[in-house]
């Protein structure tokens, strides 16, 4: 197991980020590494060139020699010039949290898109910290009719990197149209569209799995153990069924190269009619996450799709924590997950959002028009039938404006 160090570094002024200290640890044990120790450095401006003063890059150099650390990891984003300068001074590799990230996401990826996604998010933050010494950047002469100056082994090495990303991104292209295909068939089944979103670890894909009854989606306590988007069905208490997706967690500080790379996997959020925010109710730091996941759905364009918040995790809570929990959050939906406790409330508070766009309605089928059933079936919920005296059915379905007119077209005699 690697030893690693964290480091979080902020000015005199301000105070330590002790929950963004504490998430970095949690990614740190996700990777699979053992944290040694933690520094809290607090400078009087950052250093341009290494972040931190000399003296305190001195101090953390002999604590990974005296640790027999391996990696030191900072909680900020550092540039390709500081981590150059702090790895002069530290004798151990130096990432920064989105390296780490990156490296967890890369551990996760299971879909071809997510292989995909990830290392074009790799190379992109490779491309500007690319260097090398002595012999690797060294001019490569050539032979007869190459002579010159030739091309030194890094600028090859960009101009690699350069062409790989230009072919991952075409290749990202096809797979968003041929995600957009898949979307398209879903919406002509079609079913309402629901996006399952959250910070990372709040319990989503414990959720679909409670919901679907089955346990086909992998579930773990750590962070981002799921990475790859999951459609499921799931059947609604008033009959008929939903589509609920199961997206990647959110996080602090989520590097915009990752929010770019994932937009194609994160588009699930705005073409949803119902959004589930579900939130971990045991989290000391439940209303800051909060805010992170909306400001990412306001980013996403989402913000005015309807948003359930989801309480999960109530498990953990003592009753009189979750008599307050609601009192604080009336339209929020307490559940636990991994209890099955609350998914009834939960999916008939779905159906009311759904209701929105996708109304309900009342049909009548006269005996001759019985050969529409297969297609009423495709364009609406079908929530129940009643046969009339007459030999009509009566049905109760759940349809959009626009499916409900083009079925009522269909049923006008010519």
């Amino acid at each position: 197991m690697e030893r690693v160090i964290l480091v979080s570094v902020c000015l005199k002024n301000q105070r330590p980020d002790e929950e963004s200290l504490a998430e970095l640890r949690r990614l740190a044990h996700t990777a699979g590494a053992e944290v040694v120790n933690v520094w809290r450095v607090r400078v009087q401006a950052f250093s341009a060139a290494a972040l931190i003063g000399s003296g305190k890059m001195e101090e953390i150099a002999q604590d990974v020699q005296l640790l027999q650390a391996q990696t030191v990891i900072f909680d900020d984003e550092i540039s390709p010039a500081q981590q150059k300068n702090l790895e002069k001074g530290i004798p151990a590799k130096v990432i920064d949290r989105t390296r780490l990230i990156l490296d967890i996401f890369a551990q996760r990826a299971r879909t071809q898109e997510g292989k995909l996604q990830v290392e074009l998010a790799q190379l992109k933050y490779l491309l500007p910290r690319l260097g090398g010494q002595g012999t690797a950047l060294m001019q490569q002469k050539g032979g007869i009719g190459l002579r010159g100056p030739g091309e030194t082994k890094l600028e090859y090495d960009k101009r690699r990197l350069r062409l790989r990303i230009s072919k991952l991104e075409k290749e990202i292209d096809q797979v968003k149209k041929e995600r957009s295909l898949r979307r398209a068939r879903r919406g002509q089944i079609p079913l309402p569209q629901i996006a399952i979103v959250g910070y990372t670890n709040a319990g989503k894909s414990t959720l679909l799995n409670a919901l679907t009854r089955q346990s086909a989606v992998y579930a773990d306590d750590k962070l981002f153990a799921t990475l790859d988007p999951t459609t499921r069905r799931v059947h609604m208490p008033a009959g008929g069924e939903m589509l609920f997706t199961d997206t990647v967690g959110f996080i602090q500080k989520l590097p915009h190269s990752l929010v770019s790379s994932f937009r194609a996997t994160l588009e699930e959020t705005t073409f949803a009619d119902v959004i589930l925010h579900v939130q971990d109710a045991s989290s000391p730091h439940q209303t800051e996450q909060t805010a992170t996941v909306r400001q990412i759905i306001t980013d996403l364009g989402a913000e005015s799709t309807p948003i359930i918040d989801v309480l999960n995790k109530t498990d953990l809570l003592s009753p009189a924590r979750q008599q307050l929990l609601q009192a604080q959050n009336p339209q929020a939906v307490l559940i636990s997950a991994s209890q099955n406790k609350g998914l009834t409330e939960l999916l008939e508070k779905v159906e009311e959002a759904a209701a929105r766009r996708w109304k309900l309605r009342r049909l009548l089928l006269p005996p001759e028009k019985f050969g529409l059933l297969g297609t009423i079936y495709e364009k609406a919920i079908v929530t129940g039938r009643y046969e009339k005296p007459s030999g009509a059915l009566e049905l109760t379905l759940m349809a959009t404006d626009g499916n409900f007119a083009s079925l009522q077209k269909m049923l006008k005699p010519h």
